[in-house]
């Protein structure tokens, strides 16, 4: 069964750090690109920040670079988003999400884990 399972939100001061975690099934994992998403209310779902499947190419929005860094374990079949200096800004339902590498398209993605900061 496929399944990509967040966790690691929760609510956090402004200048705080939270680790986002994405658990993946196996056959996700290997050879998919890892991305993540997060959606603000009343926003747009956007791009946040994507990593190749050896972990060579990385892509972050220009809103998080600096700040935010994703890494991949796949030995763990995980991904992980690393925030730093967070906003009130960056509050919004993040999601993890799996593509293969020949496609544009994301078919796979989590249930989603808050992230609220607090100013």
């Amino acid at each position: 069964q496929v399944q990509l399972v967040e966790s690691g939100g929760g609510l956090v001061q402004a200048g705080g750090s939270l680790r986002l975690s994405c658990a993946a099934s196996e056959h996700i994992f290997s050879s998919y690109i890892m991305g993540w998403f997060r959606q603000a209310p009343g926003k747009e779902r956007e791009v946040v920040s994507a990593i190749t499947w050896r972990g060579g190419n990385k892509y972050y929005a220009d809103s998080v670079k600096g700040r935010f860094t994703i890494s991949r374990d796949n030995a763990k079949n995980t991904v992980y988003l690393q925030m730093n200096a967070l906003t009130p800004e960056d509050t919004a339902v993040y999601y993890c999400a799996a593509r293969p590498t020949d496609s544009a398209k994301y078919g796979y993605w989590g249930q989603g884990t808050q992230v609220t900061v607090s100013s």
